[in-house]
């Protein structure tokens, strides 16, 4: 896992274990699918703060023109 303080992360909650952690952008799934495999028998508990997964929908969409 990538700890240069000029790598991006993204924040991840689990609600179950009442964490939360920022991860490299570029660990974030392999982070998230080892997570969810070992503490909650691979359902998706844990996963990018649902905040942040709006926000970066939103920019996609319009970045797409799918508002328009």
């Amino acid at each position: 896992m990538s700890t240069s303080e000029d790598t991006p992360t993204v924040p991840i909650v689990c609600p179950e274990c009442d964490t939360t952690t920022r991860i490299p952008v570029e660990d974030v799934a392999d982070s998230l699918d080892r997570h969810n495999e070992r503490f909650h028998d691979g359902e998706e508990i844990a996963q990018i703060d649902p905040d942040i997964a709006e926000q970066l929908q939103n920019i996609v969409a319009e970045d797409l023109g799918l508002l328009d």
